[in-house]
C-alpha cells in the first residue's frame, strides 16, 4: 500500500472505498450484495486478545492513502487509524451505517449502505480541506462531534498483559491518600488530540479505591488509598508484604463494639483472611481474588446499601483471579443515562466476609461487610447527573494517577465517553 506524495490531492474516502471493495484485497471488506450497494468493514475492538495486525487493514490502508502513516517513517497506530476511517465515513452524506454488529464475539463488524443511486460518481480527487462532506452550509451537532473524534490523535495501549495477579513491585510504595483537587485544568488548555477518558484504560494507571467497612452495620473505617498493584484486605498488621497489592488492615473489633460475644466472631472472621483479599484493576476490568480460607461474597450494588434481596453477584475464587466489574457495560450504561434513558449505572462493589450473603435479611446483621467505590466512577456518574444543556460546564476530577480535573461540556464528555467505547472489548458471559 503506497501512501500520498506531496503534492498529490488528497483522495476522497467513497470513490478511494470503491475501489478497494473492487480489487478484494483486504481481508473482511466487501460487497454484500448484488447490486453493490452494501459492503462490510471489520471492526474488531483493539483491546480483543485476538486483534490481529490485519484486523485494521482498511484502517491502515486509508491512513497510508490519506499520507497520515508512511510505514518505516510513523508508528503504526491501529486504534488512531480506525478513529480517522470512522469519523471520514460519518461526515458523508452518501452513506449510512445500516447493521452495527462490531460487538459480535465471533466476526465483529459493520455494514455499510450507499444511500444514492450508486457509487459511480466519485471520480474527482479532494482537492480541498475533508469538512463536512456534504457541501451544507450549516454544521450539524453530529459533524462537530465527528470533527472532535475525528482530529484525535491518540497514543496506542500498551500491551497490558494477562489479568492475572502480578509480582508485588519492590519496596512497596507510599500510597497515594486524597489527590488534590485544586487548580483544575479547562478543556481548551488539554492537548486538543487526546481523549482524557481513555487514561482509565492505560496499563499502569492507578485508580483510587474508598474503602469503608462495617462491623455489624457498624462504620469502624475508611480510607481512600491509590497504588501500584491494587489492594488487599488483610486481618493483621504482620499478614505476608511479599503478596501483591497494598494490604488494608481491618481494625479490631474491640476499639468500636461493645459485645464480646461479637467481637470475638468478628475477630475470627478476621483471622481467617490469611493472605487477604485481593482487588485489582487490568485493562478495562476489576478482578478479585481469595488468598486466605474466609469465604467472600460480592456483588456491584448501590453506594448508600448492599441490594441483598437479590442476592450476591458471586462469590470470591480462591487460588484464581474472577471478574467483579466490568468497565464497558458501564460506559455503555452511562452513555444512556447521559441521553436521558435508563438509570443510573452502578459501580459499589460490595463484599460479604466470611458468611453468606445477606440475601432477604439486614444486611447489618452480617459481622463484616465491606464496601469498595472506584472513585473515578463515582466521579463520572456525577458529571453526568449535573449535566444537561450543551452549554452547562462541569469539572471532573478522574481519580487516577497521572490525571488533571477537566472541564467539559455536556456534549464533549458524552462525546469522549462514545469514543471510549471504541476501545473496549465486550465478551459474552462466562468469557474471561
Amino acid at each position: 500500500m503506497m501512501g500520498r506524495t506531496m503534492g498529490t490531492p488528497k483522495p476522497r474516502i467513497l470513490p478511494w472505498l470503491e475501489l478497494q471493495l473492487n480489487r478484494g484485497q483486504l481481508e473482511g471488506v466487501a460487497w454484500v450484495n448484488e447490486s453493490r450497494t452494501r459492503f462490510r468493514i471489520p471492526w474488531k475492538h483493539g483491546l480483543r486478545h485476538d486483534a490481529q495486525q490485519e484486523d485494521f487493514g482498511i484502517f491502515q490502508a486509508w491512513a497510508e492513502a490519506t499520507g497520515a502513516y508512511v510505514p518505516g517513517r510513523d508508528k503504526p497506530d491501529p486504534p488512531t487509524w480506525k478513529r480517522n476511517f470512522r469519523s471520514a465515513l460519518n461526515r458523508k452524506d452518501g452513506l449510512r451505517l445500516a447493521d452495527d454488529r462490531s460487538k459480535d464475539p465471533h466476526d465483529p463488524h459493520k455494514i455499510y449502505e450507499f444511500v444514492n443511486s450508486g457509487v459511480g460518481d466519485f471520480s474527482q480527487p479532494d482537492t480541498s480541506p475533508d469538512t463536512s462532506g456534504g457541501g451544507s452550509t450549516s454544521d450539524t451537532q453530529e459533524d462537530i462531534l465527528d470533527e472532535l473524534l475525528g482530529n484525535m490523535v491518540l497514543a496506542p495501549l500498551p500491551d497490558s498483559g494477562p489479568p492475572g495477579l502480578a509480582v508485588a513491585p519492590e519496596p512497596y510504595p507510599q500510597p497515594l491518600l486524597n489527590p488534590s483537587l485544586d487548580n483544575p485544568t479547562s478543556f481548551p488548555n488539554l492537548e486538543p488530540s487526546e481523549n482524557p477518558l481513555r487514561r482509565l484504560l492505560v496499563p499502569g494507571e492507578e485508580w483510587e479505591f474508598e474503602v469503608t467497612a462495617f462491623y455489624r452495620g457498624r462504620q469502624v473505617f475508611q480510607q481512600t488509598i491509590s497504588c501500584p498493584g491494587g489492594l488487599r484486605l488483610v486481618g493483621s498488621e504482620v499478614a505476608d508484604r511479599t503478596l501483591p497489592g497494598w494490604p488494608i488492615t481491618l481494625p479490631d473489633p474491640g476499639a468500636s463494639l461493645t459485645d464480646k460475644g461479637v467481637m470475638s466472631y468478628v475477630r475470627h472472621v478476621l483471622s481467617r483472611l490469611g493472605g487477604g483479599l485481593a482487588l485489582w484493576r487490568a485493562g478495562q476490568q476489576l478482578w478479585a481474588q481469595r488468598l486466605g480460607q474466609c469465604h467472600t461474597y460480592w456483588a456491584v450494588s448501590e453506594e448508600l446499601l448492599p441490594n441483598s434481596g437479590n442476592g450476591p453477584d458471586g462469590e470470591v475464587p480462591k487460588d484464581k483471579e474472577g471478574g467483579v466489574l466490568d468497565l464497558g457495560p458501564f460506559i455503555v450504561d452511562l452513555i444512556t443515562f447521559t441521553e436521558g434513558s435508563g438509570r443510573s449505572p452502578r459501580y459499589t462493589l460490595w463484599f460479604c466476609v466470611g458468611e453468606p450473603w445477606p440475601q432477604d435479611q439486614p444486611w447489618t446483621k452480617r459481622l463484616v461487610m465491606v464496601k469498595v467505590v472506584p472513585t473515578c466512577l463515582r466521579a463520572l456518574v456525577e458529571l453526568a447527573r449535573a449535566g444537561g444543556a450543551s452549554s452547562l460546564e462541569n469539572t471532573v476530577e478522574l481519580h487516577i494517577s497521572n490525571s488533571h480535573p477537566l472541564s467539559l461540556t455536556s456534549d464533549q464528555y458524552k462525546a469522549y465517553l462514545k469514543d471510549l467505547v471504541e476501545d473496549m472489548d465486550f465478551q459474552g458471559p462466562g468469557e474471561a
